[in-house]
C-alpha cells in the first residue's frame, strides 16, 4: 500500500474530526490510556526520585572511598583463621600506605567505649575513635573550629582531642568548647578542635550522635592487646578506585602471605561498587514496576479495540458508500489504524502530563525523600511509543474488519 503524503494528512484530519465529533465516547475510550501512561510515568518519577536521592547520599560519602575490614573466609574452620590472625595491625596500614600509588589518603580507625566527663556532666559507655591525620581528609569530615590533628600529635601520643557539636552539647560544655578539658577514664585531654555533625549516616542511625577522636596512637595505647582496627582510604579519583581495590588487595594478601588461590582474610569494599550494584538494582526495580503498571495500558488497549468495533459498526454505510466512489480495502484500513493510533497518542499526551504534575507534587511532599522526583526524557519517548503500538496493536482488528466489508452489504445495512 503506497499512499501520498496528501492521503495521509487528509485521513489524519479525518481521525481527528471523527475523534471530535464523538469526543465524550473518545474521552471515556482514551481514559484507560491515560490512566496507564500517568500510573506508570509517575510509578518511573518516583522510582528515580528515590534513586537520585541514594545517589545523592553515596556520593556525598564519596564515590573515591575504601574501607578495608578483617574477614574470616566463611568456608574455613575458625581454628585455621584465629582473630590475631585476620586482625589489621597498624604496620599493616603503613605498608598499604607505601605501597598503593593511586591512594590519596588512608587511616586506620579503631573504637573503644569509655566514661567520659567535663566540670557540669559525665556520659558512661561513650564510643571513642582513634585515627590518623588523614582521616579528615579520607572521611570527609571538616573541623569547624580549633585545628585539625597533626604529625605531632599522632607520634607522641599527645592526650587531645576533638568533638563533635553533638559531644558539646550532651557534656554541657561551652559552644567555643576549643580550650576546654574533658576526662576519658581519669585522663585529662585538651579539646583542640571542633567537628562538624553528620546529620544523616547511610548505614544505620548516628545521626547527631556524639562523637569524640583522639590520636590513633594513644587509643592504641588505651586499649587492651585485643584491638579491632579498620581502614578508610581515598582513592586519588573516582576513576581509579577499582585500580586502588586492586592495589590494596595485592599488598594486603603479599604481606600476609596469602598464597595463590588461598582465601582472602580481609575484605576491600570500594563505595563506587555499591554505586554500581546499586543502579542495576534500581534500573531492575523500574523495569518491573514499569511493567506491572504498564499492564493498565493493554487494559486501556483493549478498550480501545472495543470502541473500534463498535465505531465500524456505526459508520457500515459511510464504509460502504467509500468503497463505492473507488476507496480501497488498504485505505479504508489505513483510515481507521490511524484513528486508533490518534486516540492512543491523545491519551498518552494527556497521560503523560498528568504524570508529570503527579511528579511534582510528589517533590512537595515533606520528609519522603522524592525531591528529585522527575519523569524522564526516554520514559516520556516509551509512553508514547508505547501508546502508538497499542493503537496499531488494538485498532488492527477492528481496520481489519472495516476493510472486508462489501460495499454492498455496507450500503444496505440499516
Amino acid at each position: 500500500m503506497n499512499f501520498s503524503p496528501y492521503f495521509y494528512s487528509q485521513a489524519i484530519k479525518l481521525a481527528m474530526s471523527q475523534i471530535w465529533a464523538n469526543r465524550k465516547r473518545s474521552l471515556l475510550t482514551a481514559l484507560g490510556i491515560i490512566v496507564g501512561v500517568a500510573s506508570t510515568t509517575s510509578v518511573i518519577a518516583a522510582l528515580s526520585g528515590l534513586k537520585a536521592n541514594v545517589l545523592t547520599e553515596f556520593e556525598s560519602f564519596g564515590a573515591n572511598r575504601l574501607y578495608v575490614f578483617p574477614d574470616r573466609p566463611d568456608d574455613k574452620p575458625r581454628s585455621m583463621y584465629p582473630r590475631d590472625k585476620i586482625r589489621i595491625k597498624p604496620w599493616e596500614v603503613r605498608e598499604i600506605q607505601a605501597s598503593c600509588p593511586s591512594l590519596r589518603a588512608i587511616t586506620p580507625i579503631t573504637e573503644f567505649g569509655v566514661s567520659v566527663a567535663s566540670d557540669e556532666k559525665e556520659l558512661e559507655g561513650i564510643t571513642v575513635v582513634g585515627m590518623w591525620p588523614d582521616w579528615h581528609e579520607a572521611e570527609n569530615r571538616r573541623v569547624i573550629a580549633g585545628r585539625m590533628f597533626n604529625t605531632i600529635d599522632e607520634r607522641s601520643a599527645r592526650q587531645v582531642c576533638l568533638l563533635n557539636e553533638a559531644a558539646i552539647d550532651e557534656l554541657r560544655l561551652p559552644a567555643e568548647a576549643v580550650g576546654s578539658h574533658i576526662l576519658l577514664d581519669g585522663r585529662r585531654f585538651l579539646v583542640v578542635g571542633i567537628v562538624e555533625t553528620l546529620q544523616s549516616r547511610m548505614f544505620g542511625d548516628g545521626g547527631n550522635a556524639a562523637e569524640i577522636f583522639i590520636p590513633f596512637a594513644l587509643a592504641m595505647k588505651l586499649q587492651s592487646s585485643d584491638i579491632f582496627i579498620r581502614i578508610t582510604a581515598l582513592a586519588t579519583r573516582t576513576e581509579v578506585s577499582e585500580e586502588a581495590r586492586s592495589e590494596i588487595t595485592q599488598t594486603m594478601r603479599r604481606i600476609r602471605g596469602i598464597h595463590p588461590g588461598d582465601s582472602d582474610t580481609f575484605q576491600v569494599v570500594a563505595i563506587d561498587q555499591y554505586i554500581q550494584q546499586f543502579k542495576a538494582m534500581a534500573a531492575g526495580i523500574t523495569a518491573i514496576a514499569g511493567g506491572i503498571v504498564g499492564i493498565s495500558l493493554l487494559v486501556g488497549g483493549i478498550g480501545i479495540m472495543n470502541i473500534m468495533l463498535v465505531s465500524v459498526s456505526e459508520r457500515t454505510r459511510e464504509i460502504g458508500l467509500r468503497k463505492a466512489v473507488g476507496a480501497t480495502p488498504g485505505a479504508i484500513m489505513m483510515q481507521f489504524l490511524l484513528e486508533a493510533m490518534a486516540l492512543c497518542l491523545a491519551g498518552g499526551l494527556v497521560g503523560v502530563l498528568i504524570g508529570k504534575l503527579l511528579a511534582i507534587g510528589m517533590t512537595l511532599i515533606p520528609g519522603a525523600s522524592l525531591q528529585h522526583a522527575d519523569v524522564p526524557l526516554w520514559a516520556v519517548l516509551l509512553s508514547f511509543a508505547f501508546s502508538a503500538v497499542v493503537g496499531l496493536g488494538f485498532g488492527f482488528f477492528p481496520a481489519l474488519k472495516a476493510a472486508r466489508l462489501d460495499p454492498i452489504e455496507a450500503l444496505r445495512h440499516e
